[in-house]
This record gives C-alpha cells, structure tokens and sequence, in this order.
C-alpha cells in the first residue's frame, strides 16, 4: 500500500509536527535563502569520493535495490536504508528528533503535503544553497513546484501520482458503456450501474480520506489555500471554484446512493474491489503495482483513461530532503540528486520499485510511454498516465500546516459523507478547524 495516499493524521501526531510553527509560505521558485552556507556544486559531487555513511529514512519496499546501485557507482559511500514506520509514524520518530537535536536521519523521504511544515520548522536544509535548483528543467512541473517553499528548496521530487480513472472494462462492457470523457458521462455511468446492480456502485470516497478530496478539488481547477510570503495564509473552502465543483460534482451522487461511502485500504475493500463493487478507481498513477499486489486475480480485467473533462492533479507523491541535522551534508544532497535524478536511478524507481516518475527523462520517453504493462494486457497505461501529469493544473500549494489539517478532515468532511453527501456544509465546518488552528499558531489567516 502506497501510504501516500493515507493522507489522515491523528490529531497528537499534528501537534507533535506543529512544534515551532512560526511562518512558512509556498511558491514556485527556487532561488537561494538569504542565509546559511552557499556551497560550490563541486564540492557536493566531490562529497561522493570520499568515505562517508549516509542514513536514509524510507518506507518505500525495494528501494534498497536502487541505493544498491548507488553504493556500486560510489563504493565510497554506505547508504542505511531504515524503515521507521510510513508516513504519519516517521514523521512523528522525525519531530521528536529534531526537537532533541540529535536522532534525526541525513536524508528523508517525505510526502509533498508534509514538506512544507517541516521545512518551516527548520528541520530541513535548504538545497538552493547546494545547487539544487539547477535540476528544475529535469522534472515534471508540477514535482518541482511541491519541493519549493518560501523561495527555497526542501526535497529532490522522487515520485508523483497524477490523477487517471482506472476501470474495469469487463463490467462496463456488459453494461454496453465506455469509460466517461465528462463528469456529466460520468454520472450517467453512476446511475447506470447502480440500476443494473444495486449493491454496486460507479466508486466510492473515504470519509478519512482528505488527499483524494482535494486531489478532486484540484483536478476541478481549485486552489483553496493560498500562502503569500512567510505569514500570510489563505482559506477558501467555502467560495473556491474547484472546492464548489467538487461538492457539486460528488455530493449529489452520494445523495442518491450512487457513490459508495467506505472505509477503504482494508480486507473488506479490497474483495470490493476484487468482486468488481466499484467498477471506477479514481487514483494515482502509482496503482497499477497495488492493484497487482491486492488482487492478482483481476489481472486482464482493468484498463486506464484519462480523467474526466481531461484535466489532472496530483495524487500522491514523495520527495527526499536533506535534515540539518545530516552529519555530511554535501554527500547527502549529493545522494538525494543522484537516486532521484540520475536515468538508472529512476528507471531502477520505477520498474524495480514501482514508483510513478517524476522526471521527463522517463514521462518524455517514447519506450516508456509505449510499454505495454503485464497487468494491463493489450494496453498502454504510461501513455494515459505520462498525459495526465502533463494535463495536471499548476500552482496548487498546500498548508503550512496541511498535516493537522489532514487530521480533522474526517471530524468535518468526513461526517457530511456519512450523512448523506453535504459537502458545503462539511468544507465550511473543514475551513473554521483550520482557520481556527492557523491563527493559534500565528499565521495570518485570511
């Protein structure tokens, strides 16, 4: 399970991630801080001959085969790959960490949602400042601008989820259906299934689920939190055109018991799945190796498309940063560039450990655009999903504190999917909790 998508929080993780909250902004730049060490990009290549054990902090399986690649082009170098929980329980054994001044890992794995509150909170080197910044044109739009934040840059993109619909083409093809081009098609496609089977559904949303929400909100062209500067954050759940559309889209579906309302990720969901329920995955790119994982059995049942209407947002995805406490920070940023950017490297991320890629070398490639993936028989899904990172809206930004936001998206939200499908009311109740923490921790909060 890519935990990346498990976007939800507890509310005392929040906190733990929230210490020292002063100010934090977001952007699509990359320019150099205004303090700290500049350093000469020779000195970090140079960092790679000499002897040097670098900590690598990962939940990701099998990336130990791409370090092995490293540690035998740089023999110099030992990298420890170690597993201290995913997501959420990392992040809290890091905070920890950083808050006692020692314990940390050189170099991290850490979701695009998360970065910016760890680098607010000091806890990362600003990789500006090592000459990071010239790997810009070597990503995916949409990768490089989640790694920067308040004019710097925290984390090298490593991989990405960009929205596309998976379906189950044996199911639609007995209803006589095709896969929907318009969230209109789409929700003709609902009732239709719903009809021929009551106890199936077109999909189904998460209630604990806030990074497929607005995922949606993006994809609709929405762009509800807004950060100017260091201070200034702006809230718009309420009025945002993409958070309406996706309240619009999705909240009269589940009113009509069209759209399932589930816990997902467990036993019970995935025999739903395996069982055909939900003939509709609406996901990340990064689902082809879980669905193979899962269900094996509905292997040549599945095919991909493009999103509705066409457009796309991300759906996941990590970066690798460096922390201050990293004890040789030049071989660590040095590692952090070459497992993310080097062509071995991220085809080594992709085809061995089953990333999406970040990086145009693989997205740009017509071998790995046309490759035909064994679980998709007869199709070419790379070539839908290589599109829809092209097709993904610019310049979301995430919170400065989108962790605890994340927290009680399921205290607000969550509770109007369950009662029917009043998104208004749930993203109202959602923009107060998070106005509310924001002022607490002395953002600005518009």
């Amino acid at each position: 399970m890519r935990s990346s998508m498990k976007h939800a929080l507890t509310t005392a993780t929040a906190a733990a991630l929230a210490l020292a909250l002063a100010a934090c902004g977001g952007g699509s730049g990359g320019g150099k801080s205004d303090d700290g060490p500049k350093v000469d990009p020779a000195a970090v290549q140079g960092a790679l001959d000499k002897p040097a054990t670098i900590t690598f902090w990962s939940w990701v399986p099998n990336i130990e085969k791409t370090v092995a690649l490293f540690e035998k082009k740089y023999p110099n170098i030992n990298v420890e790959v170690v597993n201290v929980g995913q997501s959420k329980d990392q992040y809290t054994k890091l905070t920890t960490a950083m808050k006692a001044g020692n314990g940390a890992p050189d170099v991290a794995q850490i979701e695009y949602f998360a970065l910016p509150q760890f680098a607010l909170t000091k806890s990362l080197v600003n990789l500006a400042d090592y000459g990071v910044g010239s790997l810009k044109d070597k990503f995916a739009a949409s990768a490089w601008s989640q790694v920067n934040v308040a004019g710097g840059i925290y984390g090298v993109p490593q991989d990405t989820g960009p929205m596309a619909m998976f379906y189950r083409k044996d199911i639609l093809d007995k209803l006589g259906a095709a896969a929907p081009k318009t969230w209109e098609e789409f929700a003709a496609l609902a009732k239709k299934v719903h009809e021929a089977d009551p106890s199936s559904y077109v999909t189904y949303v998460d209630p604990g689920d806030p990074g497929t929400a607005t995922s949606f909100m993006w994809d609709f062209g929405g762009k509800p939190f807004k950060v100017e500067g260091t201070t200034d954050v702006t809230v718009n759940l309420k009025d945002d055109a993409g958070a309406k559309a996706y309240a619009d889209t999705m909240g009269p579906l589940i009113k009509d018991k069209l759209i399932d309302v589930t816990g997902s990720w467990n036993d019970e969901w995935w025999k739903s799945m395996a069982a055909g329920k939900y003939p509709i995955w609406i996901t990340g790119a990064w689902a082809p190796a879980v669905l193979e994982k899962n269900i094996p059995q509905s292997k040549g049942q599945w095919s991909v498309a493009p999103m509705p209407g066409g457009a796309s947002a991300e759906n996941g995805g990590s970066s690798v940063a460096v922390t201050t406490q990293a004890k040789n920070k030049e071989a660590s940023v040095a590692f952090a560039q070459w497992l993310n950017s080097d062509p071995e490297a991220v085809k080594s991320l992709n085809s061995e450990v089953g990333l999406f890629p970040a990086t145009k070398v693989l997205l740009d490639d017509p071998g790995f655009r046309s490759a035909e993936v064994p679980f998709f028989p007869g199709s070419k899904p790379n070539e839908v999903f290589a599109d829809m990172s092209k097709a993904v809206r610019p310049d979301w930004q995430y919170l400065p504190f989108q962790v605890y936001a994340n927290s009680v998206f399921k205290d607000t939200v969550g509770q109007s999917l369950q009662g029917g499908g009043d998104l208004g009311q749930g993203l109202a109740a959602w923009q107060e909790r998070i106005k509310t923490y924001g002022k607490e921790q002395g953002f600005t909060i518009k």
